[in-house]
């Protein structure tokens, strides 16, 4: 009877064992299907407008800006977490969602303020694109813009058989990112005490520097993302009952979480790196072929190489992101459909042109990311005013803390803005 016991204790133990990997297995599975649409937005978290603001904070302020990579994460989380709800919630992307619920003329502006944002970093994301192809390859500058172009619109073309294809892409260009940053924080050896202390401990040493937090938080917290993320989502949302789309909620933060902290992770090496190397040997860095110049003697030649795949990677899927979130808030303000490819020429050729007229691109990058952090408040505020509102969101409105916070985000941005116009003027004058 003992022996009985015991066998049928071990098979007991077994048969759970197996019903519980099961379950892990089922669980990954289930949380795998639904990662991509956070990833795609997070390209934009890491495109050359990061390396530009990036490379120049660290470069001239050391370690003490990376606070606001973090901060600038967190807001990120939250931000993209509610357009995703909106979109899961709604069955309706937030631009589409602004068409309903305002008046004609407030989505003109607000129609006319997120395009702009979207030529904004798609200029910036062609620039880095097209300055990878030229410090890999050394070809002129104007014809790295063109090759960017066409590849911009064979992987936005690939929408045509499905979002998924689009996700693997970016996913793997963001592998190659991380990997390439990998082997840079590798040989610049940081001090990661003084990286400690500056990622916990905010400091703005100067006007210089807060121009700089401000293009930072410009780059890293993206408006036209935040209209691209309700958009995404949809994919996954089709003919999906109330606790069908909890569930998606629950996989989409799980999506986010993970995407926007790899996001953390490239921006703040990205400073590390600048801070390690360029700072610490005094370099002064002008643009980002003077980054990519600097590093050969300083580190290497594999270096200089892993700095310009970064870019290049960079480059080819934001500027495809940029152009989709161009796409996407294009048709939804003002209820009228333009021709898909009218649609992506809007958003790109503003950022050929640039190229073509020889503009500095480390300074076009830096401000292309101010102007990003101004238009802000156009993504956010509609948002947050939607999806606080029981009737069009149901179950999923916000609750009173979800929407304080939101609101001290949005101020917390115009106040940096409002700062960064006043000393602007006041160096002019």
């Amino acid at each position: 009877m003992k022996n009985v016991d015991i066998v049928s204790l071990t098979d007991f133990i077994a048969s759970n064992k197996k019903a519980s990997n099961y379950l892990i297995i089922k669980r990954i599975k289930d949380i795998i299907r639904y990662l991509g649409p956070a990833f795609i937005v997070s390209v934009a978290y890491i495109d050359p407008g990061n390396f530009a603001t990036n490379i120049s904070g660290g470069a001239v302020f050391n370690y003490s800006l990376i606070w606001v990579i973090l901060w600038s994460n967190i807001m990120a989380i939250f931000l993209q977490y509610l357009s995703a709800k909106l979109g899961i919630a709604t069955g309706k992307n937030l631009s589409e969602m602004c068409g309903l619920v305002f008046s004609k003329t407030t989505n003109i502006l607000l129609w006319i303020v997120s395009e702009i944002a979207a030529i904004a970093t798609t200029m910036a994301e062609f620039l880095g694109g097209a300055l990878g192809i030229y410090l890999l390859f050394k070809i002129p500058l104007t014809i790295a813009g063109i090759i960017t172009g066409i590849v911009t619109f064979c992987i936005t073309y690939l929408q045509k058989f499905g979002q998924r294809i689009i996700e693997v892409i970016i996913e793997v260009l963001i592998g190659v990112i991380c990997v390439a940053y990998a082997f840079e924080m590798f040989l610049a050896k940081p001090d990661w005490l003084e990286v400690s202390l500056h990622t916990l401990v905010p400091s703005i040493a100067n006007g210089d520097a807060l121009f700089i937090a401000v293009g930072m938080l410009g780059a890293t917290v993206m408006p036209h993302v935040i209209f691209l993320h309700s958009q995404l989502v949809q994919k996954r949302n089709y003919k999906l009952n109330l606790n069908q789309k909890r569930h998606h909620l629950r996989m989409e933060k799980i999506d986010i979480v993970i995407a926007m902290n790899i996001a953390f992770i490239v921006n703040a090496a990205m400073v590390i790196v600048s801070a390690a190397v360029f700072f610490k040997e005094g370099v002064i860095v002008n643009s980002i072929e003077d980054a990519h110049r600097s590093l050969e003697p300083l580190l290497g030649s594999f270096s200089s190489m892993a700095f310009a795949v970064a870019l290049l990677s960079s480059g080819f899927s934001s500027s495809a992101v940029g152009t989709m979130a161009g796409e996407t808030v294009m048709d939804g303000f003002i209820n009228i459909k333009f021709p898909i490819y009218l649609k992506r020429l809007v958003t790109i050729i503003p950022s050929v042109a640039l190229i073509f007229m020889g503009v500095n691109p480390m300074k076009a990058l830096i401000m292309s990311q101010v102007a990003l952090s101004f238009a802000l408040p156009f993504a956010i505020i509609p948002m947050l005013l939607i999806t606080s509102k029981k009737e069009y969101m149901g179950d999923f409105a916000n609750k009173l803390t979800t929407t304080i916070v939101g609101w001290a985000i949005s101020l917390f941005i115009i106040s940096l803005n409002a700062i960064l116009l006043y000393t602007t003027f006041k160096a002019v004058m």
